[in-house]
């Protein structure tokens, strides 16, 4: 009996022996990848222009006396085509009266504004040299980046020409304000790639050099990079770029609501699933197109309640499902022009639920987000 015992420890002892290393060597760390920044680099300066502009300023002094002075700024930009368009952000050349591009080789030129869109917070300048020495970028669809994907940004922060930078896609979808008071820029990129002053209308790459979106913004209490940036998306950079070349200016198709996503306040009110998405109308702009076609302002508020006692809840645009303000304006910016007619799915009260027609007109320049 114990010889049996003694030969069975044996051949446990021996298995786990087989075990422990097999075990072991699964949990070897992974090697992290390596990227050729270097290669890539070479591959896409050429295409990215440092930017330098000189505007006119209201100046006050101390004696409360105004001038107008002359104020340099700078940023970056990127070559589109070989007819000289080059795309940065409207607050780079805003107000400019000089524009001088540089270019990677040393190559010298000067810029001219085909168009500005506040909206988007993009432009369009142009300059005067042969289509051989102009290298255009590529667009990516910024529709496929997902969170996680490596990226790169090249630019001019604090005047440093063509510094590279690098990190991930942090969040998609986000909105921030555009130019124009009132109104959003919605489908926006947000990236860990340092991001500083300087940097604003250089792009932002994904692995393959393609333009994913146009450095625009940063989250920080002291204007210098936290991590948190944010890169207009190259599908919207895309049509905005064109209709400037085409027209000189960009128009959006207005829907005429305020409000907001749906909340936890708003799900236990309406006795609504818990993972309802959409976006709540708190006000529908009278005489504009969703209160023309019947969409409806938010009601009072019941007395211990802080949600309104009746509410429509647009959950999708055309069939497309809406998530949040978000991407409303992001699909309304990309997919429609004025004097489309789009359906909206709409929850009524929580109970009741419409396909309403709406007939879009053009974007004025108010404060409401749609």
């Amino acid at each position: 009996m114990r010889k049996g015992i003694l030969l069975l420890s044996i051949l446990m002892l021996a298995l786990v022996g087989l075990i422990i290393p097999a075990t072991a060597q699964e949990q070897q760390p992974v090697e992290p990848i390596a990227y050729d920044y270097t290669n890539l680099f070479n591959q896409v300066s050429p295409s990215v222009v440092s930017i330098n502009v000189i505007s006119q300023v209201q100046a006050t002094d101390p004696f409360g006396q105004q001038s107008e002075q002359e104020q340099a700024s700078g940023g970056s930009g990127f070559v589109i085509d070989t007819e000289g368009h080059i795309v940065t952000n409207n607050h780079v050349v805003q107000g400019a009266t000089s524009i001088e591009v540089n270019f990677y080789d040393g190559t010298l030129a000067r810029g001219e504004v085909v168009g500005m869109d506040p909206d988007s917070d993009l432009a369009v300048i142009q300059v005067d040299l042969p289509a051989d020495q102009l290298i255009p970028v590529t667009f990516a669809n910024s529709d496929q980046m997902e969170i996680g994907d490596p990226v790169i940004a090249i630019g001019s922060p604090f005047g440093e020409r063509w510094t590279l930078t690098t990190g991930i896609i942090s969040g998609l979808d986000r909105t921030i304000a555009g130019l124009n008071q009132g109104f959003s820029i919605g489908g926006v990129i947000q990236t860990d790639a340092a991001i500083n002053p300087g940097n604003s209308g250089g792009p932002l790459l994904n692995l393959n050099g393609q333009v994913v979106g146009v450095n625009a913004q940063i989250a920080s209490p002291v204007r210098s990079n936290s991590g948190v940036g944010f890169a207009i998306p190259s599908n919207l950079t895309q049509r905005v770029a064109q209709e400037l070349i085409d027209q000189g200016f960009v128009q959006y198709s207005y829907l005429g609501i305020s409000g907001g996503d749906v909340n936890l306040d708003v799900i236990e009110a309406f006795n609504l699933p818990n993972d309802f998405r959409g976006v709540v109308v708190g006000t529908a702009v009278a005489g504009g197109p969703a209160a023309r076609a019947g969409l409806m302002d938010a009601g009072d508020v019941a007395d211990g309640s802080r949600v309104p006692q009746t509410m429509d809840i647009i959950t999708a645009v055309n069939g497309t499902p809406v998530s949040g303000i978000a991407s409303l304006v992001t699909y309304l910016a990309r997919e429609t022009q004025p004097g489309d007619t789009v359906t909206l799915d709409v929850l009524r009260n929580g109970t009741d639920q419409l396909q309403i027609d709406v007939r879009l007109t053009p974007r004025p320049s108010g404060d409401v987000v749609s």
